[in-house]
């Protein structure tokens, strides 16, 4: 294969290809030219350097996301399929159990699209941990006491939301994957909201959204909510903004944070054995 039925099968993956080097006519005159001066053995080399160019990173960094991705989503499935089967008399039969059934589908279905998008990027799938969701026996009563159950799915929800968050930037290279990684997003967020009204309809003083750095769970988990008391975007005070009354709580929960990975790997970490 000569240089030239590269690029034509670059063009078909990618038909956006030049539009993503700057500047178009240098970059692939440049690419013709090195068709010319070296041999194809040096080719991938060549293509990796354009590649890098095109979109910024390496696969590495966006299967190394997903895998950070992979095992949040373990966490989370393997938490509610307990709930759901190792005692059965935990999760109330009506609305409440049809609830956690949906969001634990959800997250299997999360860890089943991760583990085939790592093995399509030509990576092996991370294994999965064995998990202590008593948090070291912070919350000893997880499988027992369902409204401890209902916290400790709150903190692993919100902790999700603002995980994957916090990754979009490390996915922008890959529009397919970053596209997937947001309809996940949003559906995490769609989970946290719901388990934090199951709590409310319990008697917890709880809202749909985040307020300041209230945790309302356990300090165990207070690291889920540190800087949601942020009242500042892009440098603009929200709080009273142009006259407005919009307080310090509602400037907070108006806008949601992002995690880092070692933040969130923080507030796992009690959970992993």
């Amino acid at each position: 294969m000569n240089i030239l039925n590269i690029i034509e099968e670059i063009e078909k993956v990618d038909t956006e290809i030049y539009d993503r080097i700057n500047p178009r006519r240098k970059a692939m005159k440049s690419f013709m030219n090195i068709g010319s001066k070296v041999a194809l053995s040096a080719l991938p080399l060549a293509l990796g350097s354009m590649f890098n160019r095109a979109y910024g990173q390496n696969a590495g960094t966006v299967v190394g996301v997903l895998q950070f991705a992979l095992t949040l989503e373990y966490l989370e499935a393997e938490f509610y399929d307990k709930g759901l089967t190792q005692n059965a008399a935990l999760i109330p039969a009506g609305p409440g159990r049809s609830a956690i059934t949906t969001i634990g589908q959800h997250e299997a279905a999360h860890v089943k699209f991760l583990q085939d998008t790592i093995k399509a990027l030509s990576a092996t799938p991370v294994a999965k941990p064995s998990f202590d969701f008593t948090a070291k026996g912070a919350f000893a009563d997880v499988f027992s006491n369902y409204d401890t159950f209902l916290a400790v799915a709150q903190a692993f929800e919100d902790t999700g939301v603002r995980a994957y968050k916090g990754q979009a930037g490390n996915l922008k290279g890959n529009g397919a994957v970053l596209t997937a990684a947001l309809n996940i997003h949003s559906v995490e967020a769609r989970h946290a909201s719901h388990i934090r009204q199951m709590r409310k309809a319990r008697g917890a003083n709880i809202k749909p959204w985040i307020t300041l750095n209230q945790s309302a769970i356990g300090a165990a988990v207070d690291n889920v909510y540190a800087g949601e008391e942020i009242t500042q975007q892009a440098k603009v005070q929200i709080a009273g903004i142009n006259g407005f009354a919009i307080s310090t709580a509602a400037a907070s929960e108006s806008f949601d944070e992002p995690l880092t990975q070692q933040q969130v790997l923080a507030i796992v970490g009690p959970f992993v054995m």
